[in-house]
């Protein structure tokens, strides 16, 4: 029997995909596994028990991705699960941001009591006129699941598509409408786009990518929408640029004192991914991610470990070993595993930076003296016995 632990809520219809091997602990040092959303866990100490944590999300910031990876701890997100749930908060912050309804909306809620109210919005309402989006010129900055929902669906509302992204992925690149023009600089956005919209993941080189001088190439009166992660941008500096016209408005999913409550920033509670569809599809996922790793050692939608899948172990046995990935791993397991007398029916070797991640089906079963001497070798972080 296999246990999980649940760090935050995790909508019950992911859970109940959980098999008859699986229960919920209240005992997180004996999961194998645990499920979480935003709970924080740097300072947290991992068990020899925990194999696997799974990320109900896309964002994996609140988790110890090094460490985990030196433990052999695999670290899942579920990446597009929420994608159509970000892609719809992105369009509504475009138009409110575009047609002033936020404004118009608080005028109505300070002048609710006057009984002429009807009339005198007829007078007020020229102060909140604003502008369509159709015609408009839309900058993607990064194509990934939502950055592709974002650009097909605007397509169809009308709008001139623009997209960056160097590292653009095949499938992400079949979905794309043809219409959406491929930019090779990002710099071509700044300078053309009325609307920009950020969809990359933080990274050192992507935090605070809109700084004052991106800002500075930028058309006066451009609308920026940020859904990705706040510190992708200097957000003071878009205060400045607020201020002196620069930028009309800033859509940010990120509450914090910089922009909560100021004038041009429309602000909303982190609410990217908050749709009950959404819950639920990256709850699947994620136990679905879990249950095959936990299961048969598959590695998919891994953030510190490389995708390995060898489908479900027909031999004698499966051995996976996380490792450094450097020269000689691979003969010294061969070595020992041809030494203990047992053929190596099928392997796959994946690696990702600096760790690595191999399999062996095996047509006989690994006695406990080979899997020891395994994991004495330098270099190795884990060994699993799978079957």
């Amino acid at each position: 029997m296999f246990k999980y632990y649940c760090l935050n809520n995790i909508a019950p219809e992911g859970i109940r995909n959980f098999s008859a091997l699986y229960e919920e602990t209240d005992q997180i040092q004996e999961a194998q596994g645990i499920l979480v959303r935003s709970a924080k866990m740097h300072d947290m100490e991992f068990s020899d028990e925990l194999l696997a944590i799974a990320r109900a999300g896309a964002g994996v910031n609140n988790i110890p991705l090094d460490r985990c990876a030196r433990e052999g701890i695999v670290v899942f997100n579920t990446p597009g699960a929420n994608a159509n749930g970000v892609k719809e908060l992105v369009f509504a912050g475009m138009l409110l941001a575009s047609r002033d309804i936020v404004e118009g909306v608080d005028w109505v809620r300070a002048n609710w009591k006057n009984p002429d109210i009807a009339k005198v919005a007829e007078k007020e309402k020229k102060q909140f006129a604003g502008t369509e989006i159709r015609g408009k010129k839309l900058g993607i900055i990064g194509l990934g699941a939502i950055g592709v929902r974002v650009a097909n669906a605007a397509i169809d509302l009308g709008m001139e598509i623009y997209g960056y992204d160097p590292y653009v992925s095949v499938d992400a690149a079949w979905n794309l409408n043809r219409s959406v023009k491929h930019v090779l600089d990002v710099k071509e956005i700044y300078e053309i786009c009325d609307f920009i919209t950020i969809h990359v993941p933080l990274l050192p080189s992507t935090k605070g990518m809109i700084n004052k001088d991106a800002i500075g190439m930028m058309k006066d009166g451009v609308i920026l929408i940020n859904m990705a992660r706040d510190t992708l941008v200097d957000e003071q500096a878009v205060v400045d640029a607020i201020e002196s016209g620069k930028i009309r408005r800033y859509v940010s999913d990120f509450p914090n004192p910089t922009i909560a409550g100021k004038r041009g920033c429309v602000t909303t509670p982190h609410l990217g991914a908050s749709t009950a569809e959404s819950e639920i599809k990256c709850a699947k996922m994620a136990v679905s991610e879990l249950q095959n790793y936990i299961e048969n050692g598959n590695i998919i939608n891994s953030v510190n470990y490389p995708p390995c899948d060898m489908g479900i172990c027909t031999t004698a046995g499966r051995v996976s070993i996380f490792h450094a990935n450097k020269a000689n791993m691979i003969t010294q397991f061969t070595t020992l595993i041809g030494a203990s007398d047992v053929n190596i029916a099928e392997m796959a070797n994946k690696s990702r930076g600096e760790g690595a991640y191999t399999m062996f089906d095996l047509d006989g079963k690994p006695e406990p003296e080979l899997i020891e001497s395994l994991r004495q070798i330098d270099g190795v972080f884990r060994v699993r016995v799978i079957k």
